[in-house]
């Protein structure tokens, strides 16, 4: 069902298709922020995003974006000792508290839930700030969920080892379709030279929704119709049942090359080409397509599950 619904807005006339940039993962004064909400939305407003979820700590911070979608969320701020367990809250109505827990799993697992529960998308947060948990912990994990593979953060360690996404793939490879979201988790506007803060515009998704509206974003983002990246813009992006076909917006004279993925991370083939395509004949598991331009920025696209060939 996924698939075919995917491919149905793939195909849909390009003035129908709208791709939206956004940051899901924002914190302000309210918490642990140096900004008002007001100034934070104002710099995402005037650096063209279209979306912006407000994600302060353990509350739900309201307030007109004028222009700007503005979508309401929470980080859920749990933990055990030496242990941060941060888990996302999007499109949510009211604050969840931290539900709490004896074990990182079930920590992590009773906000999921709850989550879930309020209607909202859940994203499990940085895995590595602090060393917290790894793959063992995400694979006991149940219900739909995104994991922050990238993070515009100075301290959540996204590269590892191990990296954030060697463990979005052990997850994809046990058959879980969990989709990578990338994400400033700014804090700081009041310091734009200092390396070792979190700085705006380091790290978004781009949604393709049908409409410019909260819920046709929230829709994408359940069905997996986005991409993640810290600079690599994608110009297109489309799967058949024999090919997947990336075409990369190409810009500042860089060049890219997109690998293309597969169970346990291994790279199935790679591309220097734009377009760049993969046939998908005798692919079993997924496949998902990771873009690196010559300065180092990166895309990374959703996965797309191979149907499995059933013998008569």
């Amino acid at each position: 069902m996924l698939t075919i619904i995917l491919l149905a807005l793939m195909s849909a006339p390009a003035d129908q298709v709208h791709w939206l940039r956004g940051n899901t993962h924002t914190h302000t004064l309210e918490s642990d922020g140096d900004s008002t909400p007001e100034e934070v939305a104002a710099w995402y407003r005037a650096h063209g995003y279209d979306f912006l979820v407000i994600t302060d700590h353990d509350k739900v911070t309201r307030l007109d974006g004028g222009s700007l979608i503005l979508i309401p969320g929470e980080e859920i701020t749990d933990r055990l000792p030496k242990k941060p367990l941060h888990v996302n809250a999007m499109g949510i109505g009211e604050a969840i508290p931290p539900q709490k827990g004896e074990t990182t799993v079930e920590v992590l697992q009773r906000n999921i839930d709850a989550v879930l529960k309020a209607g909202g998308i859940p994203t499990v947060n940085h895995p590595n700030f602090g060393w917290a948990f790894g793959s063992a912990e995400l694979l006991q994990l149940e219900g739909p969920m995104l994991l922050e593979i990238a993070s515009g953060h100075p301290y959540v360690n996204m590269y590892g080892p191990p990296s954030i996404e060697s463990m979005w793939d052990a997850l994809l490879t046990a058959g879980r379709r969990v989709w990578g979201i990338a994400a400033d988790d700014s804090h700081h506007l009041k310091r734009p030279w200092d390396s070792d803060v979190a700085l705006p515009g380091k790290a978004w998704i781009v949604v393709r929704a049908a409409e410019r509206s909260a819920d046709a974003i929230l829709a994408s983002i359940r069905r997996g119709d986005f991409y993640a990246s810290t600079g690599v813009e994608i110009a297109d992006y489309t799967v058949t049942p024999a090919a997947m076909t990336v075409t990369v917006k190409a810009k500042n004279l860089a060049r890219y090359r997109t690998q293309f993925i597969g169970s346990d991370g291994v790279v199935l083939g790679e591309s220097g080409e734009n377009p760049a395509t993969f046939p998908l004949e005798g692919v079993s598991g997924y496949v998902r397509a990771k873009v690196i331009d010559s300065n180092g920025r990166v895309a990374w696209l959703q996965p797309y599950f191979v149907p499995a060939i059933v013998e008569e």
